[in-house]
């Protein structure tokens, strides 16, 4: 299992980006998993279904399940962030995983930039920062791809992917 991210200002694509690469990896065969880093109070559950009310009721977790799918929700109640690397262990086994957000995280990281957004490049401050997908110029001493060039962003993306243990060791010395 190998580990990358896509890093980058709010506003710049990443997630749009990661819309148009995941099928693409697909379609290469891969099984594909993401981590997405939210803000504090987000909410997958919907008020008046039986796992809302489990949850706020007080469970810690809690499992639902169907023939299609499952999803675990661990309520926090107070406990600190799982960090990356808490996180990473807990996905299934899969051939790549792209984490979308934990900038500051030292996992490699393809870093998503638009001069637009006026923020300035995350590169060369971060040194996991291993590429960059733009839609504009950039000057860079790492590989600079076109956001619109999806096929050299998948490519990048699996070439510069580290492995999973490689990726824990990493960011928990960080």
């Amino acid at each position: 299992m190998k580990v990358i991210g896509i890093a980058g200002w709010s506003g710049a694509g990443k997630t749009t980006l990661l819309t148009r690469v995941i099928p693409l990896l697909t379609t290469r065969g891969m099984r594909v998993s993401t981590i997405k880093h939210a803000h504090h109070d987000f909410d997958v559950d919907q008020p008046g279904k039986d796992s809302h009310t489990h949850r706020t009721a007080g469970a810690t977790e809690v499992l639902v399940s169907s023939a299609n799918r499952w999803a675990l929700m661990h309520e926090m109640r107070g406990e600190s962030e799982m960090a990356l690397d808490a996180l990473l262990a807990k996905l299934s086994q899969v051939d790549l995983v792209l984490v979308e957000g934990f900038k500051t995280q030292g996992h490699p990281k393809l870093e998503v930039y638009r001069a637009a957004v006026g923020k300035p490049l995350l590169h060369p401050e971060d040194a996991n920062i291993v590429a960059i997908a733009s839609n504009g110029p950039v000057e860079a001493s790492v590989p600079v791809v076109s956001l619109d060039d999806v096929e050299a962003v998948a490519d990048i993306l699996v070439e510069k992917a580290a492995p999973l243990d490689t990726v824990i060791a990493r960011v928990r010395s960080a």
